[in-house]
């Protein structure tokens, strides 16, 4: 697992209410955050979907998960459910989810095939999975270029797993995003 840079800093170059609100989120949906930290990603898609939505916010990091709760707790968000596990074996529902969501995470698990599994599982019909991930060439930031996928190895996935209407884009200097349908 790479390192999980500060929210201040991350927020330089990453906004998650922007790029949620690019991927089609809204009031009352499901989200599924799958290796979702300290929840750069989760807490606001809790806002977004509101009261009558739910977040499942997926890691395998327990103190992670605990300052996740924390953030979520001090703003009065009641609709996020954690789930200590790791994405390879994690389904806290079946065709629950309007959206699966990997913020800058799907290359760091062992099996990248099996959590797609468990996120399309996971997906009601017609529902998104949206990868954002970071672009594969050296930087300064981010993770070891070795463990980087590329845009094509994530849509192989992608396809691999039974995903369509796969789409590409370019989100900031650093990261792709690419979204599919169940």
């Amino acid at each position: 697992m790479c390192m999980i840079p500060d929210e201040t800093e991350r927020r330089g170059w990453q906004n998650p209410e922007e790029i949620l609100s690019r991927t089609g989120l809204k009031e009352g949906d499901t989200f599924v955050d799958i290796g979702c930290g300290k929840g750069f990603f989760a807490i606001p898609a809790a806002r977004i979907v509101g009261k009558n939505g739910k977040v499942f916010a997926i890691d395998a990091n327990k103190a992670f998960l605990e300052e996740l709760v924390r953030k979520a707790s001090a703003e009065g968000l009641k609709n996020i459910s954690v789930v200590n596990e790791a994405g390879e074996t994690s389904v806290p529902c079946r065709g629950c989810a309007d959206m699966a969501f990997f913020g800058i995470s799907l290359h760091d698990f062992d099996d990248a095939g099996k959590v797609l599994e468990n996120a399309h599982a996971m997906l009601k019909g017609g529902g998104k999975v949206v990868d954002l991930d970071w672009k594969k060439e050296e930087a300064e930031k981010g993770p070891p270029y070795r463990i980087r996928f590329s845009e094509e190895h994530a849509i192989e996935l992608l396809k691999d797993t039974g995903f369509r209407e796969i789409a590409a884009t370019e989100e900031g200097r650093f990261h792709y995003r690419i979204t599919a349908v169940k």
